[in-house]
């Protein structure tokens, strides 16, 4: 994720005055990605002339029993991905995103027939269920693929009893992705199955973390809030801080309600993991693993049948079709623990861009003794424009070794030689109409994700 570097003194002297920094953040980045185009765009172009090429030499693969897919949110690298998949495996793919993302530069790869915008779920739920269902309708759409954003989840799960008349919906039930996006109720539901979890408390007031009595225990804590927070989720404040004074400070500058609960997990040192697994009737039809961290925009694939067990013990138990996506911590004892799961697409399936087996994971019919992984050619996955940006904070020849390995032992999520208009239209046209929109409002941004295909803002989506 892109965020702009400012010296102290400057950054001191912006935040006194939002609408210049607004300016200077909007103007600053787009003038760099101006540069970046004619580069991008002779790459594209390339591509496209070696593309017609190996079309003329391919057999296209149809599908025994082809369908049509209609995948959500559009502006993501996930669906991007997903939309290949499909599209590869001899499917008809129709792509949708809300109104505000109309401009999404994957709307113009070659693996989508059609692309539809509908109203925001969380402003306009009745809205979001009658525009898809009529898309449904209108494109005879066999199965609908959410990826959802963190807001999106629980609305496409009222959307599955309308929908179901007419498509599979490959998405969990109402109930259970409440569950699931509510970090406590997660955690005690995984704990009565008898999986390892952190030691947890739902926190709705303040008071019950400075009253909290942290001296019986042996490790800290942190503190998440239970609605998504795409800023807030990043801040890792070990507690109790170092002071009852400066822990009361912190928890009390969070917006901690009966409204907004938040939970205080025990933070456990150790190696961070994160999964995407597909789910059918209880049954792990695909599923990955890779290393983690706070800012992750790199995947690769991690052989860890721990991981795995835990998830098929805990999706086996529930019975659940969909896709839900996890995040351990390895303590050093080795002990695994969950610590969060999201029910959506994860990232992580970009690893699978040359497998063929992922339509089937998905909609095929066949019962599976173990899940697709991601294939054993597969190189990890990058996002260049985080990439390059990164490169500017390298400071030793050791980090630029390492950083050149990425490189070149990896690849672009959104890249491909065969369908390379998204790479460009993302770059150079998604994200620079997200920028001028906010430049005209001189309203600034915190980073720039090119992986979910939007600015991070205050109280954005």
């Amino acid at each position: 994720m892109i965020s702009l570097p400012f010296p102290s003194s400057l950054k001191q002297s912006l935040n006194s005055y939002p609408w210049i920094d607004a300016l200077f953040r909007n103007l600053g980045t787009l003038t760099l990605l101006l540069l970046a185009l004619p580069i991008n765009a002779t790459v594209v172009l390339f591509s496209l002339f070696f593309g017609s090429f190996v079309k003329l030499f391919s057999k296209k693969v149809l599908a025994e029993q082809p369908k049509t897919v209609l995948i959500s949110g559009g502006k993501m690298t996930k669906a991007l991905q997903l939309a290949r998949s499909f599209y590869a495996s001899g499917h008809r793919v129709i792509l949708v995103e809300t109104h505000k993302y109309w401009l999404t530069g994957h709307r113009f790869s070659n693996a989508v027939s059609r692309f539809y915008t509908v109203p925001e779920p969380h402003k306009n739920p009745e809205g979001y269920i009658q525009a898809l269902l009529d898309i449904v309708k209108k494109e005879n759409v066999d199965v609908y693929v959410p990826v959802c954003s963190p807001v999106a989840s629980y609305y496409d799960s009222l959307v599955k009893p309308a929908l179901s008349e007419y498509c599979q919906v490959f998405h969990c039930d109402a109930d259970v992705t409440l569950m699931l996006d509510d970090k406590f109720a997660f955690a005690e539901t995984a704990r009565t199955i008898g999986l390892s979890m952190p030691k947890s408390f739902k926190i709705i007031s303040p008071e019950q973390v400075i009253n909290f009595d942290f001296s019986q225990e042996t490790r800290k804590y942190i503190l998440k809030s239970i609605p998504y927070d795409s800023v807030r989720r990043l801040d890792l404040t070990k507690l109790p801080c170092e002071t009852p004074a400066m822990t009361a400070e912190f928890v009390r500058s969070l917006p901690i309600s009966p409204e907004q609960p938040w939970i205080m997990q025990e933070f456990i040192p150790g190696k961070e993991y994160c999964t995407h697994s597909t789910v059918r009737n209880g049954e792990l039809r695909l599923h990955c693993c890779s290393d983690s961290s706070a800012f992750q925009v790199n995947y690769e694939q991690v052989e860890h049948p721990q991981i795995q067990e835990w998830v098929r013990q805990f999706i086996a138990a529930l019975g659940i079709t969909g896709q839900v996506s996890f995040d351990f911590i390895q303590a050093e004892d080795g002990a695994v623990y969950a610590i969060e799961c999201n029910p959506r697409t994860h990232s992580a399936i970009t690893m699978f861009y040359n497998h063929p087996g992922v339509a089937d994971a998905y909609v095929g019919e066949d019962t599976y003794r173990e899940p697709f992984q991601p294939l054993p050619s597969s190189k990890p996955t990058y996002w260049l424009y985080h990439e390059v940006w990164r490169l500017t904070s390298v400071n030793s020849w050791e980090r630029l070794q390492a950083w050149s390995r990425n490189i070149f032992r990896g690849k672009d999520a959104i890249f491909s030689f065969t369908d390379p208009l998204p790479f460009l239209m993302v770059h150079h046209w998604q994200i620079p109409l997200l920028l001028l929109q906010n430049l005209q409002r001189l309203r600034g941004w915190i980073r720039i994700d090119f992986n979910i295909g939007k600015l991070v803002e205050l109280g954005g989506d």
